[in-house]
């Protein structure tokens, strides 16, 4: 399928590793030029490993200044910005089961990273792209953000707040043919995902802690009725997918890709 995304500009926020780095190489398989954003100096290797034509920035989301400029440069160097996806999330780096076992002052990083960056994005890219009335913005909320996750309550609490944003997002841009959507992911091989099972694992006994490959077995079986853990590449395809004319009637939407964890009716 031609998702006729060939030459567009594409801004992928996260794009260093995991989900975000298999998105951006979808949109340049897809011919489009990408844009790597990440405060990690990886972007460097990455936009080289797409190939010629791409652009990388060590750019902090939450600094709202350096993200103005970061749009300003990719306008300018590669051209009017089509899509801008935004997969950036950190966790507490603390267990919940409850809520107690945080601080209050756990939260507020996770909430100035995972949703003051996505606000911060959005006011940073949403000018040209009104005065064009065209493109489209994919946020990143999780499962954790609809089930109310009890593992790392600052993180779910803060990917709930991403589908409210999205559908504010998706119902301002509506009158701009500017589409705005999330996809909330299950249980993904990532660095983040390696990190919950260090958690989740580290008051075990040594023989009795199960590696992170058979952890994650366990606990997909138990939750998804597929079983299967989700490969950031199946990411980057519903990705260039929801950037494509083909999602031309999808906005405001929340895509779970979860193996059936989450499923609404």
């Amino acid at each position: 399928m031609d998702l006729g995304l060939t030459n567009q500009v594409a801004v992928i926020v996260g794009g260093a590793n995991g989900i975000g780095k298999a998105i951006a190489q979808s949109f340049a398989a897809e011919g489009a030029k990408v844009a790597v954003v990440d405060r990690s100096p990886d972007v460097a290797a990455v936009a080289a490993e797409l190939g010629t034509g791409h652009l990388p920035l060590v750019v902090d989301v939450t600094d709202y200044p350096a993200m103005q400029a970061a749009a300003t440069r990719i306008e300018k160097e590669l051209g009017p910005v089509s899509h801008v996806v935004v997969t950036v999330g950190i966790d507490s780096g603390k267990g919940g089961f409850p809520f107690w076992n945080l601080e209050p002052s756990d939260w507020a990083r996770v909430y100035t990273v995972n949703v003051q960056g996505v606000v911060n994005t959005a006011h940073a890219f949403y000018g040209p792209m009104i005065e064009r009335r065209a493109g489209t913005f994919l946020f990143f909320s999780s499962v954790a953000g609809l089930t109310g996750s009890q593992t790392d309550p600052p993180y779910s609490a803060s990917k709930a707040a991403i589908i409210n944003f999205t559908q504010c997002a998706a119902k301002d841009f509506a009158s701009y043919n500017i589409r705005a959507n999330a996809i909330a992911p299950g249980m993904v091989h990532t660095p983040l995902q390696q990190k919950v099972y260090a958690l989740a694992t580290a008051g075990m006994p040594a023989n009795e802690r199960p590696t992170y490959e058979e952890w994650c077995d366990t606990k997909i079986k138990r939750l998804a009725p597929l079983g299967r853990m989700v490969d950031p590449e199946e990411i980057g395809a519903y990705a260039v997918y929801l950037a494509s004319s083909h999602a031309r009637n999808v906005t405001g939407q929340v895509l779970n890709v979860d193996g059936g964890w989450v499923m609404h009716w």
